[in-house]
C-alpha cells in the first residue's frame, strides 16, 4: 500500500476523531508506541534543519490537504473549525513545517489530540511537509485591528515584565501577532481555547518541542489569568 492509499484508508477514521475532539483509541496507542526520553531541538541542529528545508509547492500542498483529510480538524482553507484545532491559514512555513516533522519524530506528543498528527505525520515526506506548509502560508492571516493599549495584556506583549525577565511577546510574534523569525509562529487568529492550551503545556512541562525551551522559560511564570488575557488579545472576533 503506497502513501497516498493509507491517507484513503487512514484519513477517514481520523476525521471522525476530529469530529469529536478527541482522538480514536487505535489512533492514539499506534502513536504512542515511541517510548522514551524526548528527544530535544538544540539551536544548531533545528537550523540545520530549517536550511534544508525544501522548497514548497502551494499547489501540490493543497492536494495534500484535501487528500489526507486535513480540513475535518483544520478547515477547508486551514481556518479551524472549532477551539480544539490551531488555525493554519497564514500560519509562517517555517513552523507548520516544523511543527510536522516535530509530529513525525515524536518530539511532540503532549496529548491525545497530538496523537492524531504523530499517525498523520509518519507518512509525509519532508517535501509533503514542506508543501502543506507553503499551501497554509498562502492563505494568509485574518484582518485583526492592534488591540488597545487599555488591554490587559499589552504590557506583557509590548514590554514583557522585567521583574520577572518576562520577554515580551512581540519580540519574537511582531507587535501584531504576525509571526517573527525562523520557527516564531504567528499568533493572530488563534482559536482562544488552543491558545489557552498550548501555554499552560509549555508552562507546566507537557510540551517540550520549543527550541532551546524558549517558550517554556516564557510561559512558566505566567498565571492562568495572564495566559487567558493574551489567549483574549490575539484572537480574532
Amino acid at each position: 500500500m503506497n502513501q497516498k492509499q493509507k491517507r484513503r484508508v487512514v484519513g477517514p477514521l481520523i476525521a471522525a476523531g476530529c469530529a469529536l475532539g478527541l482522538a480514536l483509541p487505535g489512533v492514539a496507542s499506534a502513536a504512542s508506541e515511541a517510548k522514551g526520553e524526548v528527544v530535544k531541538w538544540t539551536p544548531g541542529e533545528w537550523h540545520e534543519t530549517m536550511a534544508a528545508m525544501p522548497e514548497g509547492d502551494p499547489s501540490r500542498g493543497e492536494d495534500l490537504h484535501e487528500d489526507a483529510f486535513c480540513a475535518s480538524c483544520h478547515g477547508e482553507h486551514g481556518e479551524s473549525l472549532s477551539g480544539n484545532w490551531p488555525r493554519l491559514a497564514g500560519q509562517r512555513a517555517e513552523y507548520t513545517y516544523k511543527q510536522m516533522i516535530d509530529y513525525a519524530d515524536n518530539r511532540r506528543r503532549e496529548d491525545r489530540r497530538a496523537h492524531i498528527m504523530n499517525v498523520v505525520s509518519e507518512d509525509l515526506s519532508e517535501q509533503d511537509m514542506a508543501d502543506l506548509a507553503a499551501f497554509y502560508e498562502q492563505q494568509g492571516l485574518p484582518d485583526k485591528a492592534k488591540p488597545e493599549e487599555s488591554h490587559p495584556a499589552h504590557e506583557l506583549v509590548s514590554v514583557g515584565d522585567p521583574s520577572r525577565l518576562i520577554t515580551p511577546c512581540a519580540a519574537c510574534h511582531g507587535s501584531n501577532g504576525s509571526g517573527g523569525i525562523n520557527e516564531s509562529p504567528s499568533l493572530r487568529g488563534l482559536p482562544e481555547d488552543y491558545f489557552v492550551r498550548t501555554m499552560e503545556m509549555f508552562r507546566d512541562g507537557h510540551r517540550h518541542n520549543d527550541v532551546a525551551k524558549g517558550m517554556s522559560q516564557f510561559a512558566d511564570p505566567l498565571t492562568d489569568e495572564e495566559i487567558a488575557q493574551l489567549a483574549d488579545y490575539y484572537a480574532v472576533d
